[in-house]
């Protein structure tokens, strides 16, 4: 909700949440079943963080794409 009010708030900016995933860092020793690398785990957020003006704003976003809650 409040990556919403944001983005209505902030017009010229956009605003947008992202879940990185269950990904490798060393604070659960970086192994498992089901635990993506950093380069997985940071492209959503790379890629939402270079959208131009006219993107997105207001959305939920994981690895995959736009979630729709």
């Amino acid at each position: 909700m409040l990556t919403v009010q944001y983005a209505k708030g902030l017009p010229g900016i956009r605003v947008n949440a992202v879940d990185p995933g269950f990904t490798a860092t060393e604070t659960h020793g970086m192994s498992g079943d089901g635990i993506q690398t950093a380069e997985e785990g940071t492209g959503a957020i790379v890629r939402l963080a270079s959208i131009g003006a006219n993107g997105p704003a207001g959305t939920f976003s994981d690895r995959h794409g736009e979630l729709p809650w």
